[in-house]
């Protein structure tokens, strides 16, 4: 962290990063590819349901982030006893959570269908297979949980396997359940959430396996366990900013659902654009993945120069792949289009909607950066504001475009709410940068003139300095958490 050349040191950190993203761009996009062969209709049903589908995963991200932080503190004051029974509470709070999903499930999902869609087929598309999902959502819940546990254990490869684990078991199921080959039904969408959960499934196995059978700082299996109230706050406070994050771009996408549910594949167009744009954003946030502990280390060591280099780099590539993104985008959006569907109207509507929408790209790669560099600076509070300010821009601009212009300028509200964000957000970050930093100078001036006691964390990368995570200084009573 202190001494490896930076753009080096940046590569090696983000690369495991970015290929866990793209194995989850692939788990997002492959039902759509094949049901796109299925039914016309399923895009449709698909789209209805994806910011669905993404609430439950942000769910998900949350308890596991929680946890994951909770672990990573109780492990640096070297109170493993602690950790274990954070982990035990973070497995509970999934399958609390689990019950949540399906409650939800079995009620909600047929109603919210209903919102965007008067076609009884399509309805009936959506509704089997986000109720499946839902219904048998505990594989993916435990195994977000887990894996987090382990990536606080500064276990990496497990999760990053757990996840090749569970999209090549659903590209390999999908054909079979979807369009009933050999001995195997033909299900349509039901069977591609089947796949899903299997997929699901078995990634959870081979990360609570390696959880529980190998060698881990963590013990899941720790005798006398009980469910704590205060352990479980924790975890959800730490949490929640990251739940909020991951949940806040499916309700904007469920509203804007209901400003265009009027326009002939509006929505259809849209879910696809999500799926593809996974390709261009995710490797993005697996570079900055690994670009957050190098800013935090800096910051923590107050080198100045490290972390600016840092952050340019990273900025540059962010900046390189998006402008990647744009021209494909730009070039070839019909070809895209026809990976989901042949119809022309389908396409032209879509084709307009690509490159419209993927103006955004260069200002997301810079308002990523951006949110990034705020987290490893401690100003969690800052990252989750721009994103609201992206979100809540693109709310009242997709209801007035869609009302005066239709589907010609919609599409816009994506760039505009982008542009915004980086208008106000990127001198405000420089701003706080310096800010930061001198407030940092005048630290270890103060320490090293020893006029004052100043508590300087000896490794940046310690729990306590996580970004997004608020105090976790524990009043627990000892005898609540050994006596068990």
């Amino acid at each position: 962290m202190a001494t490896m050349p930076v753009k080096k040191l940046l590569i090696s950190m983000s690369l495991p990063a970015i290929f866990s993203m793209l194995v989850q761009a692939v788990y997002n996009v492959v039902d759509s590819l094949y049901l796109a062969r299925f039914s016309a209709k399923a895009i449709e049903a698909m789209s209805i349901i994806f910011p669905l589908q993404m609430l439950v995963i942000a769910l998900g991200i949350g308890i596991g982030v929680g946890t994951n932080v909770y672990i990573s503190k109780s492990l640096g004051e070297g109170r493993r006893d602690r950790a274990s029974r954070a982990a035990q509470n973070g497995v509970f709070m999934a399958l609390v959570g689990v019950v949540v999903v399906v409650t939800l499930g079995l009620t909600a999902v047929k109603p919210f269908v209903g919102l965007y869609t008067d076609d009884a087929e399509t309805a009936e598309m959506a509704t089997s297979y986000m109720t499946t999902c839902m219904i048998f959502s505990f594989g993916m819940m435990i195994e977000l949980t887990t894996s987090k546990i382990l990536q606080a254990t500064g276990n990496m490869r497990v999760p990053m396997f757990t996840q090749l684990i569970g999209a090549v078991t659903n590209i390999i199921l999908d054909p079979f359940f979807i369009f009933g080959i050999g001995a195997f039904p033909r299900l349509g969408t039901k069977g591609a959430a089947i796949a899903t959960v299997i997929g699901q499934v078995f990634a959870m196995a081979f990360s609570v396996s390696m959880l529980i059978f190998k060698k881990q700082d963590v013990h899941l299996l720790e005798r006398g366990f009980r469910p704590s109230l205060k352990f479980m706050w924790r975890i959800l406070r730490v949490g929640l900013p990251s739940m909020l994050i991951s949940a806040l771009p499916s309700f904007t996408t469920i509203m804007v659902n209901g400003f265009i549910k009027g326009f002939p594949y509006a929505i259809a167009v849209l879910g696809v654009y999500f799926k593809l744009q996974s390709f261009i954003f995710m490797p993005v946030f697996g570079l900055t993945q690994g670009g957050m502990p190098i800013l935090s280390y800096n910051y923590g060591a107050y080198n100045r120069d490290r972390f600016s280099a840092t952050f340019r780099f990273m900025l540059i590539l962010a900046l390189s792949y998006m402008t990647f993104g744009l021209v494909l985008f730009q070039s070839i959006p019909s070809y895209l289009m026809r990976l989901f569907g042949s119809d022309a109207e389908f396409i032209r509507v879509g084709t307009y909607a690509l490159r419209t929408i993927s103006i955004c790209f260069v200002f997301a790669a810079t308002i990523i950066s951006v949110t990034t560099m705020m987290q490893s600076l401690g100003r969690g509070f800052t990252s989750l504001l721009i994103t609201l300010t992206r979100q809540f821009v693109i709310i009242p601009s997709a209801f007035l475009l869609a009302k005066y212009t239709g589907t010609k300028g919609v599409w816009f509200a994506y760039p505009i709410a982008e542009f915004v964000a980086t208008a106000i957000f990127l001198p405000l970050s420089m701003s706080v940068f310096k800010k930061e930093f001198n407030k940092k100078r005048a630290e270890v001036q103060t320490m090293r003139a020893g006029s004052e006691a100043v508590l300087v964390p000896e490794s940046p990368l310690a729990p306590e300095t996580s970004p997004m995570a608020p105090d976790l200084d524990d009043d627990l009573p000892e005898d609540d958490v050994t006596q068990q």
